[in-house]
């Protein structure tokens, strides 16, 4: 039987491609890392700014399109 190191050293996740493209968005406008998760039929973008997530409301248009996706995109500030 492995142990839970072996089994865990094995798992390596696998970010879907939006997330992906999201991250890279604003990391290469902003330089910032953000964290970006999905809940459903929703991106969930969390910055540590609330100027920041203002920005990105303004370019929700401009981050849907690079990431390629229909999904409601959600701002949370921490």
């Amino acid at each position: 039987m492995d142990s839970l190191q072996e089994l865990l050293g094995r798992y390596s996740p696998k970010e879907p491609e939006e997330v992906v493209a999201v991250k890279r968005y604003i990391f290469n406008e902003f330089g910032v890392e953000p964290s970006v998760g999905l809940h459903g039929e929703t991106l969930v973008i969390t910055v540590t700014s609330a100027s920041l997530a203002n920005a990105l409301r303004l370019r929700v248009t401009s981050l849907k399109r690079a990431a390629n996706t229909k999904r409601k995109i959600m701002f949370r500030i921490g």
